[in-house]
């Protein structure tokens, strides 16, 4: 479609009447039939995955041929494994008890009146993504069980992923007789169209970005809409004095390598100064057969002898990359002060046998989901029972964490009366 900005405006005005009119139909769908049109789709994206696959293997291109980065490469690249895994999610969802119409609580007021305070959906949800198609699916899911209706926008890069996975939704929900605008996707790639959707206050309810620390923070400071912040992952691991090293060193290895392009993913290594001389040697050798690049402070860099020098950037980034940066400190006091100053509010853990260490950590560390002995990588909607996740919420109002189908909803009070009136 034409990038002309008249018709950019147009469309995602367009877009916004569809959703709001569509969300009222939505919220009428009883919970057999909204588990029904999951199940449906889940299959489709099954039957439809070489079709899906064509298109990604054509953002994938592109990607390629402007130099896109290995990490983000893996972010956007689909296979008939990740496809099912998306097909397995919109299960999981399907089998979750619907989180609209729970009665959150219930009470009669001495005058008679009887107030319930109920769940809701939150109406329209715009989505603002990058680079991973697995969230097209992952988005619908949610936000349909939930009662959403949903306006996404990708990324430029999965552009064509994310049409082909969003037309099998919508032709899935047609087929069972109801109003595709359930879901849309922005079908523009210019920046100036995430501009237009946030201005569509009387249409949108809530936006929620999940990306780059630039994508979240441009929309954060641009949006007349209110803002979810799903935050980047500068997620650290503290290596106590007390820590199993033969525990410790697996969970680094898969916190860092597993999935390199993921909010999850370690970036920052904490250790106690009392176990530098037996860890970081072992530590050294598990990273450079998994080839990342260690960059460590003046009081580790004895030790890695192929570490370069970090700086104080270091410390502060999400590479998204095989580079880890290391910093050695005094104390787990030390180490909660470090964390709490650099990192994003996302995940963090310690590797520790002292209890009072851990609960220490467990404590005073400032962020969503904080670990005793496990890696960052479970930091996930499915790994933690929701079914699939709209993202990770970094802030503290509303919700926070992995966000599953509760955090769709707010509330309202339905008050019954029998002719009260104030006096």
């Amino acid at each position: 479609m034409s990038n002309d900005n008249n018709v950019i405006i147009s469309t995602i005005q367009k877009l916004g009447q569809n959703a709001f009119n569509a969300k009222f139909s939505l919220q009428k769908l009883t919970e057999e039939k909204k588990n029904s049109i999951l199940l449906s789709v889940a299959d489709a994206l099954i039957e439809d995955a070489d079709e899906i696959l064509e298109a990604n293997s054509r953002d994938i291109k592109k990607g390629e041929e402007n130099g896109m980065h290995e990490g983000l490469i893996d972010r956007l690249r689909l296979t008939k494994e990740r496809i099912n895994d998306m097909a397995e999610g919109i299960k999981q969802v399907a089998k979750l008890p619907d989180p609209v119409g729970r009665v959150l609580d219930d009470w009669t007021l001495e005058n008679g009146l009887r107030i319930k305070k109920v769940s809701v959906p939150l109406g329209v949800i715009g989505i603002i993504y990058e680079s991973r198609p697995n969230v097209t699916a992952d988005a619908f899911s949610l936000t349909f069980k939930s009662g959403n209706a949903v306006i996404l926008k990708g990324g430029s890069d999965a552009f064509d992923s994310n049409i082909a996975i969003t037309n099998v939704i919508r032709k899935t929900i047609e087929k069972a007789s109801c109003n595709p605008d359930f879901i849309q996707l922005v079908p523009f790639t210019d920046r100036s169209a995430v501009g237009e959707l946030l201005k569509l206050r009387e249409y949108i309810d809530v936006v929620i970005p999940r990306g780059s620390a630039g994508l979240i923070r441009m929309v954060c400071e641009n949006s007349k809409i209110p803002v979810i912040e799903t935050g980047s992952g500068n997620c650290h691991i503290y290596i106590d004095k007390a820590a199993d090293i033969q525990k410790a060193i697996p969970i680094i290895i898969n916190a860092k390598t597993q999935r390199i392009g993921v909010c999850n993913a370690a970036e920052s290594l904490v250790v106690h100064e009392d176990i530098k001389d037996t860890f970081l040697p072992e530590l050294s050798k598990a990273m450079n057969e998994k080839n990342v690049e260690l960059r460590a402070d003046e009081l580790s860099i004895n030790l890695l002898p192929d570490a370069k020098p970090a700086t104080e950037t270091d410390f502060g980034t999400e590479y998204l990359d095989y580079i880890l940066s290391v910093k050695t400190v005094k104390s787990v006091d030390e180490a909660i002060e470090h964390i709490n100053k650099y990192n994003t509010g996302h995940s963090e853990s310690i590797i520790t046998e002292d209890e009072a260490a851990a609960n220490a950590f467990l404590k005073g560390v400032d962020a969503a989901c904080v670990y005793v002995n496990a890696s960052t990588r479970f930091t996930d909607g499915f790994q933690f029972g929701f079914g699939a996740e709209i993202g990770i919420s970094t802030q503290k109002l509303h919700a926070r964490g992995p966000m599953g189908l509760k955090e769709l909803t707010s509330y309202k009070f339905e008050i019954t009366g029998n002719g009260q009136i104030r006096g």
